[in-house]
């Protein structure tokens, strides 16, 4: 297992919890689905579950920071694993077998 693989996992774990009130409420904020923005709610990305990826201004911290990395991470993965009616632990189980399948 790689180090970066696995720094994948906790983003969009942490990502799925915020999605799903189990986190913090400065976490919730940082993770919007694109539908819940006036002016885009008709797009494909909204009908597809992707998440606001906000721009960055540093090129060194700004990518590392939860409000990119997070919604950067979830919008990486398929669509079977964004679906929301998923509990917490068969969504754990199926981003372990779509991350780690290759080792």
């Amino acid at each position: 297992m790689d180090v970066a693989d696995r720094i994948k996992f906790r983003l969009c774990v942490q990502v799925y919890k915020s999605l799903h009130g189990m986190a913090p409420a400065y976490l919730e904020e940082l993770c919007r689905p694109v539908s819940d923005i006036d002016g885009r709610r008709h797009l494909r990305s909204a009908c597809r579950g992707l998440l606001d990826v906000p721009r960055v201004k540093l090129s060194t911290y700004g990518r590392r920071s939860f409000s990119y990395a997070g919604p950067s991470a979830w919008n990486a993965l398929p669509d079977y694993l964004k679906n929301s009616t998923l509990s917490l632990s068969v969504f754990k189980k199926q981003l372990k077998h779509f991350l780690f399948s290759s080792y």
